[in-house]
Formats: C-alpha cells, structure tokens, sequence
C-alpha cells in the first residue's frame, strides 16, 4: 500500500464513487474545497493504482483536527485506516503540532478502539453532535 498527498486528480478518480464505495458524510464539492484550502492537508491509501481510503485534518496554528478518515467499503478491516492515521500523526509531529483533536460518534466502537491503540484519550461528549442526533466523543493527543 502506497499513502501520498490527495490531488484534485485523485477525487475525480473517485468522483463517481465517492457515495457508493465510501461513506457519505462528505461531498465531491466539499471536498474540492477542503483540497483547495491552505489549512487542510488530505492524503489517500492506494493499493494497485486503486484509491483505498483517504483521510484529512485541519491545522490551526499549533492544533490539527481530524476531518475525516474513510476506507473503501469493500476495503475495511484490513488495517488501511490505521495506515491513515498514523500517517496523520507522523505529519503532526514533522509539523511541530501540540494537539490532534477529532470528535467520533458514541456507537462507532471500532473508530474508537483504532483512536485508543494510536494513544488518543476522551476529553467528554458533544451532545448531538451528528445529525443533531448522536453523541460525538473528543478525544485528543498531545505526544507524537
């Protein structure tokens, strides 16, 4: 498996699959302009020439927030979002980052476990966080 930085050219190789191979939570359009943002630092998993996942934070100043991590439906449980995030952590130490905070649902048990075993720690709850629904969990790491 190959990680690198997310181009424009990757999204429009995954454009017409972006809602049936991933989950829908983020937008072609969304993600065009997350890629076009200076703040934003967004890398894919490939495996033979094929996107697998992708992933993205937002820095600001000293701080990056996990926007996304999403693997490939048909790809999922076989490490590659691990890959991503430990990808994503390496970039916050090479950046001289002080915190990487993401917020994950209550009931994503599995997001959990994979944030837990990378040294990430609950900091509380959003309430209805999602969907003004769900709970979020934030959770945070300061050593890299």
């Amino acid at each position: 498996m190959e990680i690198t930085d997310m181009t424009l050219d990757d999204l429009e190789q995954m454009k017409d699959t972006l809602y049936s191979d991933y989950d829908n939570f983020w937008s072609y359009n969304i993600l065009k302009q997350e890629l076009e943002n200076d703040k934003t630092k967004y890398i894919i998993a490939r495996e033979n020439n094929e996107i697998v996942g992708f992933a993205g934070i937002l820095i600001i100043f000293d701080e990056a927030n996990l926007n996304n991590i999403v693997v490939k439906k048909s790809c999922r449980g076989r490490g590659i979002g691990g890959e991503l995030l430990e990808t994503l952590i390496d970039l916050c130490s090479d950046l001289n980052l002080k915190t990487f905070t993401l917020e994950v649902n209550v009931e994503n048990v599995p997001a959990i476990k994979l944030y837990e075993k990378f040294g990430f720690k609950n900091l509380g709850i959003r309430k209805k966080y999602y969907d003004n629904i769900s709970d979020a969990y934030i959770m945070s790491k300061t050593d890299f």
